[in-house]
C-alpha cells in the first residue's frame, strides 16, 4: 500500500487516479484485481490474515474503502450495497427514544427510511431549514443524538453552512452526519468542517456511469469506524467485489468528470435563467442562489445539479420533460449522461404533497443532472423541447 504520509502530500487529482493501491504484487497488474470469492482458505486455525468471508472483508472492497477515505481526507471508509444501506447503518448507531435534527429538504428515500421505518423503532425526527444554523440549535432536545444534513440538498439544492452547524453539533455532543453525494469530495470535504460521518451514494458521481448501486460512509473516528464495521459485517449489506471494482474505475476519472459536469451546468443554468419560459432556477453557482456566498466559501465547485420551474407550472414541466431527446427522462443522477427528472412523481413521490409545498418544493419542479456531453447540444435539446411548451 502507498505510504499514508505520501498520500497527504499528494494533490487530490493524483489520489483520485491512484488511491492507496500499488500494482498487484503477484502479477504486476496496474488495475486492481477483482477478488470474486465468497470465502478464503485459512493456513491454520488461529492464524488471521484479515480475510475469512467476503461479507466481513474482501480485498477489492478494502481497496475501494481506502480509496474513498483518501479522497475525503479521512482515516476510514466503509462501503455498502447502496446509499440507503449507508443511511440505514448510520441509523443503527441510535437507540429507542433518540431524536434526530434533520434538514427539511432531504432525499425521498432518506425521508422514507426515517418517517416510515425508523419511527417504528422509537426514533424521532425534527425537520428544519438548516440553511439557517439557528434553526438546528432551536430544534435540539435533551434526547437529541444526531444532526443530519445534506448539502446541496435533493432536489431544492439548499446549501448548509457546515462549519456553523458543526459548531452546534460539537457544543451539544451530537453525531454530525453530512451527505454530500451532490458535491463529491472533489468540491466539498465535510470532515474539514467538523462532520463525524460523511455519506455518499456511490451510485452517483463517484462511480459515474450508471452501472452500479452502492454507498459509503467515511469517518475519522476510531469508535464510529468500529461500530459501523460491526454493523456492516452483521447486517451484510455489502457491495459485490465487481461493483467495488467498477466504483474504483470511476474514481480514477472523478476529478476530470466533475470539472466537466460543473462547466456544463454553469452554462445551462445561465441559459435557463435567461429563458422567458423559466420562472425560477436554483443552482449554487448562480449569484441568485440565496446561499451562494456560503457555497462559494466552502465548495471548490458547484457540481452538475440544477433545479428549475417553468412559468406554466406542472403541465409545462411535463411537456418539457416528455419532449427532450438527448436529455434522458430517468431517476438517479451523477452519471456521464444528462438525465432529467420530475421529483414530485419520481424520486420524492412518497413525500406528502403538503410537506413538499411547505418547503417550496412545487409540483412543477424539474431536476436536471447535467452530464458531460457537449453543452451546446444539451442546450439545443432543451430549446427544441421548450418550443413544445
Amino acid at each position: 500500500m502507498t505510504n499514508p504520509m505520501m498520500l497527504r502530500n499528494m494533490d487530490f487529482d493524483t489520489i483520485s487516479v491512484r488511491g492507496k493501491s500499488k500494482p498487484d504484487p503477484t502479477t504486476g497488474a496496474i488495475v486492481p484485481p477483482i477478488y470474486q470469492t465468497a470465502t478464503y482458505v485459512l493456513e491454520e486455525i488461529g492464524v488471521d490474515k484479515g480475510f475469512d468471508y467476503t461479507r466481513s472483508s474482501n480485498p477489492t472492497r478494502q481497496d475501494l474503502e481506502e480509496h474513498l477515505a483518501a479522497l475525503e481526507g479521512g482515516k476510514y471508509g466503509i462501503a455498502f450495497s447502496s446509499g440507503m444501506a449507508s443511511a440505514d447503518s448510520c441509523m443503527k448507531l441510535l437507540r429507542q427514544g433518540d431524536h434526530v435534527v434533520c434538514c427539511d429538504d432531504v432525499y425521498g428515500g432518506t425521508a422514507r427510511l426515517f418517517n416510515n421505518l425508523m419511527t417504528n423503532y422509537g426514533v424521532e425526527f425534527t425537520y428544519v431549514d438548516s440553511q439557517v444554523a439557528e434553526n438546528v440549535q432551536k430544534a435540539i432536545r435533551p434526547e437529541t443524538k444526531m444532526v443530519w444534513v445534506e448539502t446541496p440538498t435533493n432536489p431544492l439544492l439548499k446549501v448548509t453552512d457546515l462549519e456553523a452547524v458543526g459548531k452546534i453539533a460539537r457544543s451539544n455532543d451530537l453525531l454530525y452526519v453530512v451527505d454530500t453525494t451532490f458535491a463529491t469530495p472533489v468540491f466539498l470535504r465535510p470532515l474539514e468542517y467538523g462532520a463525524d460521518l460523511v455519506l455518499h451514494s456511490t451510485t452517483k458521481y463517484l462511480s459515474g456511469h450508471n452501472q452500479i448501486i452502492g454507498g459509503a460512509i467515511i469517518t475519522d473516528r476510531d469508535d464510529l469506524y468500529d461500530q459501523l464495521k460491526y454493523i456492516q459485517k452483521s447486517v451484510g449489506a455489502v457491495p459485490s467485489p465487481f461493483d467495488c471494482w467498477l466504483v474504483i474505475m470511476g474514481l480514477k476519472t472523478l476529478h476530470l468528470r466533475m470539472q466537466r459536469h460543473w462547466d456544463n451546468a454553469e452554462k445551462i443554468a445561465s441559459y435557463l435563467e435567461e429563458h422567458p419560459k423559466v420562472s425560477k432556477v436554483v443552482y449554487p453557482g448562480l449569484e441568485s442562489h440565496p446561499m451562494h456566498h456560503v457555497a462559494k466559501s466552502q465548495m471548490k465547485g458547484y457540481s452538475g445539479m440544477i433545479s428549475f420551474e417553468l412559468e406554466g407550472g406542472l403541465e409545462a414541466g411535463k411537456k418539457l420533460m416528455n419532449s427532450v431527446e438527448l436529455c434522458l427522462l430517468a431517476e438517479s443522477l451523477g452519471a456521464v449522461e444528462t438525465m432529467i427528472t420530475h421529483p414530485a412523481t419520481m424520486t420524492h413521490a412518497e413525500v406528502p404533497k403538503e410537506e413538499r409545498l411547505a418547503r417550496g418544493f412545487e409540483d412543477g419542479l424539474v431536476r436536471l443532472s447535467v452530464g458531460i456531453e457537449d453543452p451546446n447540444d444539451l442546450i439545443a435539446d432543451l430549446e427544441k423541447a421548450f418550443e413544445k411548451v
